[in-house]
């Protein structure tokens, strides 16, 4: 958007950041913080959030299914037969 001024998103953001990123208002963060209802830390006696977090969270209350990442064994061979 021409003229805006583009604000980083940082991967640790303060209550005012990660309120804005949601789109709800900061009480209402600080409130959900407080109840543990979505992932926070404090840092001192500050609310701080990973956006990581907020991001898998919100995937999970969306009912967004993260990418399963499928590893596949290799076949194990069999022992050789010994040396005649």
């Amino acid at each position: 958007m021409a003229g805006m001024a583009q604000v980083a998103i940082r991967e640790v953001m303060d209550i005012r950041q990660a309120a804005e990123y949601l789109g709800i208002s900061g009480d209402t963060l600080y409130r959900y913080a407080s109840e543990g209802f979505v992932p926070a830390f404090k840092l001192g006696n500050r609310w701080r959030f990973k956006k990581s977090l907020l991001d898998a969270w919100m995937d999970e209350k969306s009912g967004v299914k993260a990418a399963v990442v499928e590893t596949v064994e290799p076949k194990q061979k069999k022992p050789a037969g010994r040396a005649r």
